[in-house]
Formats: C-alpha cells, structure tokens, sequence
C-alpha cells in the first residue's frame, strides 16, 4: 500500500549516536508517564555537537528551547550519513525522536540495534540510501518519501533518490511495533 510521508528535513552527518539523540542525563525520565514520556521529544538532538546540528551551516536547534512547553521539533524526517544510532542500546534513542515528531529517518546505514528498536516499537521508519543525501538537502526543505517506490522526492527540485525497500520489517511498521504485530498474527 502506498504511503507518502511529507515534512521537513533535519540534517545530520555521520556517526549520530545514541547519546548525541538523547543524553544520559535525561534517561531520569520515566516513559510510563505521558508527560516526562514529552521529555524525551524536548530533548532529542541536544547531545549533538553544534558544527553537526542542522548541517551545513551547523548549530540549528532541532526542538526550539525558548518555550518550556515545547516539546515537539518543526522537522518530522531527519536525512543522516553513516552509522546513525551507534553507541549504546539505549531504546530511548528511537523513542525520543518519536514524540518530537519525528515519523522517519533516512540514513545511509545504522547501528542495528538502533534499526531494530526503532522498529520493534514502532517508534519510525528507518530508511536506508544507497546515495549520500546530507549534501543533496539542507535542513528545512520540504520532502515527500514514497514508501510503495520507496524513494524520497525533494519537493523544490522534484528529484527523486532511490531507497532500500523495507523488506521484512515492513509488516512491523506497518502494524506498530513487534507486539502490536505479534497481537495481530495471534501469536500473544
């Protein structure tokens, strides 16, 4: 079934990891809860040094700080290099980026383990590019990502760029999150 996800990009360069997503220091924050659960969305991105946040100029905020009630970012797909989501297992990292509103991600490859817990819990859909697009796009253009083609469609320029179709992850993605899949296949 064909999806097309729209939004702005956040761009990022290579080797995010899990800490630069959401620093340790917010890890006090208890998911469980709704409102320190919107933490996670105010703090996501901090922890990324300031010549890497929003390439290419660097330091573009990606949640605004000034209103203390903010806890959403204006950029729902985030466009990275290599090795997103290295460093610790820390399944707050896909969490975080979900409730700042983040629904995908576009990387040219990532940590497994950060692959896999963003979509074991269905926080967003991890797209791979076989092309490095963190020089194609700058932070605040507007895309669209087909996810039938897949491909991703710069929406000024119109040019589409090839992704990696999801594969068996899919059916989780579509579903979720692992539980919500294994629910549906009556196998909880």
């Amino acid at each position: 079934m064909e999806q097309v996800i729209r939004g702005k990009v956040y761009v990022l360069g290579d080797d995010i990891d899990t800490d630069q997503i959401i620093p340790a220091h917010f890890l006090v924050y208890n998911p469980a809860i709704a409102e320190e659960r919107r933490q996670f969305g105010r703090h996501a991105l901090c922890g990324v040094p300031a010549p890497q946040a929003g390439l290419p100029g660097g330091g573009i905020p990606f949640v605004d700080q000034k209103d203390p009630a903010n806890t959403h970012s204006d950029y729902s797909i985030i466009i990275a290099g290599k090795n997103f989501g290295c460093g610790s297992s820390r399944e707050h990292a896909p969490l975080a980026l979900a409730e700042a509103g983040v629904v995908a991600v576009i990387a040219e490859f990532y940590a497994r383990i950060f692959f896999r817990n963003s979509v074991n819990g269905g926080y967003l859909v991890p797209f791979e590019t076989q092309r490095r697009l963190v020089e194609q796009f700058e932070t605040g253009d507007q895309v669209e990502i087909h996810t039938a083609e897949p491909c991703l469609v710069g929406t000024k320029s119109g040019q589409r760029y090839p992704l990696r179709a999801l594969g068996d992850v899919a059916p989780i993605i579509e579903a979720g999150g692992i539980f919500a899949y294994a629910k549906s296949k009556g196998m909880l």
